[in-house]
């Protein structure tokens, strides 16, 4: 009978408010579902979730009808219950297919995040859509640091600051739902400081993840040493 596992070995603990629950959640709910739905379809529906963000978003923008963007939620909800299970169901009826799951399954994701800012971008002109350009490259500068300190830790960590893509799949309904309710202005004037408040997190985490790195480096230094004097 298929056992289910926790993955790879060298994935960090989550950290994060609603990390256990989903766990547990992912746990009861993987054998359960259809053989049809199988892990590399799950993955691969990144895409149309991606590009209903995309068209979704242009749609509240060019229209001016913000009711669209609950559909953009839509997206953003599917693509979390696909992303939780495409990994969970190839563990379970053990498909074989790590490499190309952690591939294709974090690449697009990098896709996806771009996709949430460029349906923002719609909304807005100027600097508010330069800002939103930026806060997706700055998503991309986050998710490289995770791959690069995986390359050099052999640990993938996805969560920072308390946060996984989980809570900040939430965090963009909940801008979604606030844009739908208020309008778009409130945003437009938030904008400069989520954008600062952004990359100051980054920095944080980027100077955290080389102090790690640079102290791992340190120990096997002393090691070699130690080795030497014997």
């Amino acid at each position: 009978m298929p056992q289910q596992s926790d993955g790879c070995a060298g994935k960090a603990p989550m950290r994060s408010p609603l990390a256990s629950l989903e766990k547990k959640f992912i746990h009861w709910l993987t054998p359960r579902l259809p053989d049809w739905l199988g892990t590399q379809m799950l993955t691969l529906l990144t895409i149309p979730w991606s590009a209903g963000l995309i068209l979704f978003g242009a749609l509240a923008g060019r229209t001016g009808n913000l009711h669209w963007l609950w559909a953009g939620s839509a997206m953003l909800f599917l693509q979390w219950f696909t992303d939780s299970f495409d990994g969970a169901v190839g563990r379970y009826r053990n498909t074989g297919l790590i490499k190309w799951g952690f591939y294709m399954d974090h690449f697009l994701d990098f896709v996806f995040m771009c996709s949430v800012f460029i349906g923002w971008s719609f909304l807005y002109v100027g600097t508010e859509r330069l800002l939103l350009w930026f806060l997706s490259l700055g998503m991309g500068c986050l998710m490289v640091n995770s791959f690069l300190g995986f390359g050099a830790t052999n640990q993938f960590k996805i969560t920072y600051l308390g946060t996984g893509p989980t809570e900040l799949r939430l965090y963009f309904i909940l801008i979604n739902t606030a844009l739908t309710l208020f309008g778009r202005h409130w945003l437009a004037v938030s904008l400069p400081w989520i954008f600062a408040a952004f990359w100051l997190a980054l920095a944080v985490i980027i100077y955290r993840t080389q102090r790690h790195i640079l102290k791992l480096d340190r120990e096997i230094k002393n090691k070699q040493n130690d080795q030497e004097r014997q």
